[in-house]
């Protein structure tokens, strides 16, 4: 038995060991000759680093793990060197992948511009997928070429720069890429393609050897030429183990396993996308409106400024964090039956993640472009919104209608056969658009509508859909669920529109909680204490939406002297107590305003004073009234008579 456990596993020993050892050896050599090549790393204001720390260490982890492997290719027969399809395939990838590092060495040091270095990456994915014939059609044969062609080479390029803009802190992007090694390795062995193993083995030994030197404080960098080798081996092992309708273990766990970097990727075009449109807009905001310039938001910048600038502290967030999915992707390898289950539970708790983490930032930001298109008073802007409004409406709305129709057919469970298509789906749309138009919905501005507005949308979706009930009945077609179908289609069709035409109120309060939680923790900002929670209130703080780009206030508190509204909040704003409790909560909240938000006389605003003399707080009141204006053409008719 422990004869045959030996002759199993010693192969992936001999491959884990051997690039571990070689790699150990060459780090502190790569780091000597990337000194004297003046390969260093300087402290600026962007560079973690406070200290010179030399660059280009993947050179080290390149040679450590493709010469020791093919070395053992060739001489250790227990050895596959295929990487789980042929042996030409590896040396296929030694040679594109020694290319990939030697465009990252470049960069290292010389120093490359972005758009050629990516022109690199690109033709890096065209050759795996056109010279060494990987892709995405060995687990989905039916998919065109082209389309093939162009998903492999998104999928190349775009691990290479996840890792490439993830290499931020000591040790980090390698940290990353030996837990996204071990994830995959680790699917495939719960899928018994061991052959498929080996490589990953290698590679964990590497990269763990090469960690030795790069967790911090590190005495080296991996550089561009180290972080592009990584993405680029990550993305290209699942493409050439991949097998048919192993969609779970081909794609699924190697975007789990390098989830990190690639929601990093993700937030940065995000972010550096929606800051050109707003530099182009305004020359103030942030940003310099170049999109493939480095900035300071990314996820280790973030977490790093949350654990007062603790780069082992940010690192292990980002490992745990890199470990629990791939956690998640090897139990849903694991239960095969229930992946959809755990995939819906991951997906849940990333969406979550996700959403806080993007917050501060990147929505804050498109929230501020929404805002500047939206308040944009040019002519030119709002002729082309005028014209534009109409017909992107009415396009979006019978867009709507067919997709509820077919949602509420489904529902009822009924085959949606070429019927449904030719007769129910036309006389159910066309019905319930016909009453929006007679209801005069395309008429109504409906950022400032009121309740009869929404009571005249309810009509056009309940008559519409009585209407086309109807038609379907009398029809030579009829096979519906007829009053399910109505009761459904009137429902969903009203939930749907109204949520449309609610969407600039919703934007505008989304908007001011990305900016209270923006700035609810800043130490340079005036924080409000708000007198009311009624018009006046909604409308003072509609006002810090407006100028939310340039807003330095945030509301933390509410008083009202409804003694039951008390203990209740408003947009996330809790409501105090009555007046008598200002004082207090200026202490507790650490305000250094007083806002009054509502309609008091002189009197009450005298006892306002009064109480608040000894809290040092700014008072002062927004005013929301009626002023009557004189006439001049009155009183010149008075002088003349």
């Amino acid at each position: 038995m422990t004869e045959l456990f030996l002759r199993k596993f010693t192969p992936y020993a001999v491959a884990f060991l051997s690039a571990f050892a070689l790699t150990l050896l060459l780090v502190p050599l790569v780091r000597i000759l990337n000194m004297r090549l003046g390969m260093v790393d300087k402290p600026d204001p962007r560079r973690i680093n406070k200290v010179p720390v030399p660059r280009g260490g993947g050179i080290a982890l390149i040679a450590g793990l493709l010469i020791t492997y093919s070395l053992l290719v060739v001489f250790y027969d227990a050895i596959p060197c295929g990487i789980g399809v042929g042996g030409g395939v590896y040396w296929k990838y030694v040679v594109i992948s020694l290319f990939v590092g030697l465009v990252g060495f470049c960069d290292d040091l010389y120093g490359m511009k972005p758009h050629i270095k990516l022109l690199g990456q690109v033709v890096a994915g065209v050759l795996v997928w056109w010279w060494a014939d990987l892709g995405f059609h060995r687990l989905c044969p039916s998919i065109p070429g082209a389309l093939d062609g162009f998903l492999t080479v998104f999928w190349i390029v775009g691990a290479i720069n996840a890792f490439n803009l993830i290499d931020g802190l000591d040790g980090l992007a390698s940290g990353l890429a030996l837990i996204a090694a071990v994830g995959m390795g680790g699917a495939l062995l719960l899928t018994n393609a061991s052959v498929s193993v080996f490589f990953y083995f290698a590679l964990a030994g590497a990269l763990l050897a090469f960690l030795r030197y790069n967790y911090n404080p590190a005495t080296i960098f991996l550089g561009d030429s180290g972080s592009m080798f990584i993405g680029f081996t990550l993305a290209f092992l699942p493409l050439a183990s991949q097998a048919s309708n192993s969609f779970l273990v081909s794609v699924g766990v190697p975007l789990l396993s390098m989830g990190v970097p690639i929601f990093d990727v993700f937030l940065a075009i995000l972010r550096r996308s929606v800051r050109y449109v707003l530099s182009k807009r305004d020359a103030k905001s942030a940003g310099n409106g170049k999109i493939m310039t480095a900035d300071i938001d990314h996820l280790h910048h973030r977490i790093l400024r949350s654990v007062d600038l603790s780069q082992k502290k940010a690192a292990w967030i980002l490992y745990v964090i890199a470990a629990f999915l791939v956690s998640f992707g090897l139990l849903g390898v694991f239960v095969e039956s229930r992946a959809a289950g755990v995939w819906i539970a991951a997906f849940s708790v990333a969406v979550v993640v996700a959403v806080r983490d993007m917050a501060r930032i990147e929505l804050f930001d498109l929230g501020r472009l929404a805002k500047a298109f939206a308040h944009d008073r040019s002519v030119g802007h709002r002729r082309k919104i005028a014209n534009l409004r109409i017909p992107i409406t009415l396009a979006a709305d019978v867009t709507l209608l067919v997709i509820i129709f077919f949602f509420s057919v489904w529902m009822l469970r009924v085959n949606i056969g070429k019927i449904t298509f030719r007769v129910g789906m036309p006389i159910m749309v066309s019905s319930v658009f016909v009453m929006l138009v007679v209801c005069k919905t395309y008429v109504t501005a409906w950022a400032r509508a009121m309740s009869s507005n929404y009571l005249r949308l309810l009509f056009a979706c309940v008559g519409g859909s009585v209407m086309g009930g109807v038609a379907i009945y009398y029809s030579p077609f009829y096979n519906y669920q007829l009053k399910a179908l109505v009761v459904n289609y009137a429902a969903l069709t009203f939930i749907a529109l109204s949520i449309i035409r609610l969407l600039r109120s919703v934007v505008r309060d989304v908007l001011y909680v990305l900016d209270r939680s923006r700035l609810k923790n800043r130490t340079d900002v005036s924080r409000v204490l708000v007198y009311g929670s009624g018009l006046r209130y909604r409308a003072f703080r509609r006002e810090l939406v407006r100028s939310a780009s340039s807003n330095s206030r945030v509301i933390v508190g509410i008083v009202d002297d409804d003694l039951l509204l008390k203990g209740l909040y408003i947009g996330g704003i809790k409501i105090i107590g009555p007046l008598s409790a200002a004082p207090g909560a200026i202490r507790e909240l650490n305000a250094d305003s007083f806002v009054v938000a509502c309609d008091i006389t002189e009197e009450r605003m005298e006892v306002v004073r009064s109480m608040l003399r000894d809290s040092g707080v700014k008072i002062s009141k927004f005013y929301l009234n009626e002023i009557p204006v004189e006439n001049p053409k009155k009183e010149n008719q008075g002088e003349a008579k």
